[in-house]
């Protein structure tokens, strides 16, 4: 990535992202091994056998569908509900334990508030374990948290994303997203988000409008700044300059 020289920002500067829109898990922090561990518990105390294959099928995914999933495949029993709140629990506990941040997430997240650039935490996890993560950042980190117990279709589906652009404010266009995830990069690109990527459990495939970093270590709000403006485009061509002439 081209690098881009830090100076002094203020709100609105035409260099930053209108808006940051956060993914939780494997972005911010590591708990995708705390969701797996809890799932093998789960389905091994009923008798059945979990892999880790079945374990990435869950990765990103509304924790519903997670849910549903383990019950199709394994002998657990019980509502999509208490298979959610069960795994909760234990997930919960492991975080608050240790907080296992993923490299560079911090302190990116303090740059951009020091910027001025609102942000969101747009996450499918429920509202306990993102209260978890909340707690243990500056207060006004995030200026709106929409988590999975608050929409009514989950990730890949786009409503999450929508939903945190409308509270901020800010045309999802002009925002973008941080995910880790093939669901939550297919979510978020179909909200008209441009999206960075930072494939962590999960291989994610290359997909429109996204770009795909190794890591957030040492990236600024500028450096954002250039993937949204240089993504918008893939997925907003009716706002490129040469695409008004080829109309003409």
């Amino acid at each position: 990535m081209v690098r881009v020289t830090r100076q002094p920002a203020r709100p609105g500067h035409p260099d930053l992202p209108a808006a940051v829109l956060w993914d939780m898990d494997g972005t911010i922090v590591d708990t995708e091994p705390s969701w797996i561990a809890e799932e093998y518990v789960l389905v091994e105390e009923a008798g059945g056998t979990w892999t880790d294959a079945d374990a990435h099928d869950l990765v990103g995914q509304d924790l519903l569908t997670s849910a549903g999933i383990i019950l199709e495949r394994t002998p657990v029993r019980g509502r999509p509900e208490q298979v959610v709140r069960r795994l909760l629990a234990g997930v919960v506990r492991r975080t608050r334990a240790h907080v296992p941040w993923r490299p560079g997430a911090r302190e990116l997240l303090a740059d951009l508030r020091g910027h001025g650039v609102p942000c969101a935490l747009v996450t499918m996890s429920w509202t306990e374990l993102a209260e978890v993560l909340v707690e243990q950042l500056p207060p006004g980190t995030f200026d709106a948290v929409v988590t999975g117990d608050q929409v009514s279709r989950g990730k890949p589906h786009p409503e999450a994303y929508l939903e945190a652009a409308a509270r901020l404010g800010v045309d999802p266009a002009q925002a973008l997203a941080v995910e880790d995830s093939p669901t939550g990069a297919t979510a978020s690109t179909a909200a008209g988000v441009p999206t960075l990527v930072v494939p962590h459990t999960v291989a994610v495939p290359a997909l429109r409008g996204s770009l795909q970093v190794p890591s957030l270590e040492g990236l600024t709000p500028a450096d954002l700044g250039a993937v949204a403006r240089s993504l918008s485009s893939d997925l907003h061509p009716e706002q490129r300059v040469d695409g008004v002439r080829d109309q003409a």
